[in-house]
């Protein structure tokens, strides 16, 4: 209750926690009730965490009428209350996760998949250091037709790709300063930004974390908080994979290190090729990246974006120093020797995504994985192994793979996979124009 003592011009607060596709599901709550929630927790269906991309209750679903939709427990986490900077009466958000009423985790909840992943972990005696970079437009979508937003400052608008441009950064210095703002109030550690690939298209990178879940979180905040201030500008800010045919895709790339007890570094072993823990790590990842692709690409647009010569990985391969391949090990000094993840898109929920990428790692090094030798070149022209093409091949093999038996619990997998097929049935009625509209604010 200390935040909101301190901010005493917060009536109302907002109790929030993200559902398998990523979107927060919650309640409204007037400040004077909070010291409840706190105290007491909140109350709402299973059901919700596992609804469609439209909101709608999965059909046959055994969480809704076959059990009578029973309610489970919503506590707060760890990262108590932070203001909601895009709201224009002062607010407070309190993130929040789902238990049984007997105060076990249900295994339902995408951020309880991660801490389930992150113990296994600490029972290694391990402990995952994790970074991430979110691309994401800025868009017009006032009329028929997607376009970049004129600039606030000049009123103009850049219809070219200004790749690392401080005029194209420049142009929405207003946004960017109230988003930097915004970040520091809610605790989100936002590095560099810069202009991406594409009209409209920017990144800015989360400084590596400690605390996979404190990883996470920043990176689902980031997304809402994108999107809701990006509203009080006059233009959409969205994570959709492809909203532009003729342009590159978003994605969220992950970096991520392994610490012991001790603190080391377990992927460094002096030199730039890095220890056999990482070469198992990379293993593990690669090993369950058919899996996986999935969770990488959850919607029917993401597949746009997974397309050759598109800066986004269709092989499954691994490389030193080369951004075509799925999984890249950057240059640097040896302490922070680490891995890039690159296959997930912009539209992802990141607990899962973080869960997938760290359980999968710590198959391979629990196994003593081998992965293939790096390769070489442009991996779009190796005839490397690739990732399921389409969104049901991939529900398919998310729903077989062993991996992600290993990663995540049954419960889960039944739930993501009724879900993913409802939507896969119901969005072939759409139109393309509808598509975008779905899925522009929502991913």
């Amino acid at each position: 209750m200390d935040w909101l003592h301190e901010h005493p011009d917060v009536k109302t607060i907002r109790i929030a926690a993200a559902d398998l596709n990523g979107v927060a599901r919650g309640k409204r709550v007037p400040a004077r009730f909070a010291d409840k929630i706190l105290t007491e927790g909140t109350k709402f269906p299973f059901s919700v965490l596992n609804m469609d991309i439209w909101g709608e209750d999965i059909e046959d679903s055994p969480l809704v009428f076959q059990a009578g939709d029973p309610d489970g427990l919503l506590l707060p986490t760890e990262r108590g209350f932070m203001p909601m900077p895009w709201l224009e009466a002062p607010t407070g958000l309190l993130p929040i996760w789902m238990f049984h009423l007997d105060g076990r985790p249900y295994e339902g909840d995408p951020r309880q998949a991660l801490a389930r992943v992150v113990e296994r972990y600490k029972a290694a005696g391990l402990t995952p250091v994790v970074a991430t970079e979110l691309e994401f437009f800025l868009i017009d979508d006032s009329g028929g037709q997607l376009r970049v937003p004129p600039s606030p400052r000049s009123g103009k608008r850049r219809t070219g790709a200004e790749t690392l441009s401080l005029r194209a950064l420049d142009a929405f210095d207003r946004f960017f300063t109230a988003l930097y703002d915004a970040c520091e109030a809610m605790d989100i550690p936002a590095d560099t930004a810069i202009s991406e690939a594409a009209p409209g298209q920017f990144e800015i990178n989360l400084m590596h974390q400690a605390d996979p879940l404190k990883a996470a979180d920043d990176a689902w905040l980031f997304k809402l908080l994108v999107k809701g201030l990006a509203r009080r500008y006059g233009f959409a800010g969205s994570f959709m994979a492809k909203p532009y045919e003729a342009w590159n895709g978003s994605g969220m790339h992950m970096h991520f290190s392994v610490l012991d007890e001790q603190g080391r570094n377990v992927f460094d072993n002096g030199g730039e090729e890095g220890s056999e823990a990482l070469r198992h790590a990379v293993a593990g990842c690669l090993a369950a990246m058919p899996g996986s692709t999935l969770l990488f690409a959850p919607h029917e647009n993401s597949y746009d974006r997974l397309v050759p010569n598109a800066h986004a990985p269709t092989g499954i391969g691994w490389a030193y120093e080369n951004r075509t391949s799925a999984i890249r090990i950057p240059s640097s000094g040896p302490k922070a020797r680490r891995i890039e993840h690159r296959v997930a898109g912009g539209d992802v929920n990141p607990y899962l995504t973080v869960a997938a990428v760290l359980g999968a790692a710590l198959n391979g090094i629990e196994d003593k994985a081998e992965p293939p030798p790096p390769i070489q070149g442009n991996a779009y022209e190796l005839g490397l192994e690739q990732l399921p093409g389409s969104w049901g091949a991939a529900i398919d093999a998310f729903e077989t793979s062993p991996q992600i038996k290993r990663i995540f619990p049954a419960h889960l997998i039944e739930n993501f996979v009724m879900t993913k097929r409802q939507e896969l049935h119901y969005m072939a009625e759409l139109s393309d124009e509808e598509t975008v509209e779905l899925y522009l604010d929502t991913v």
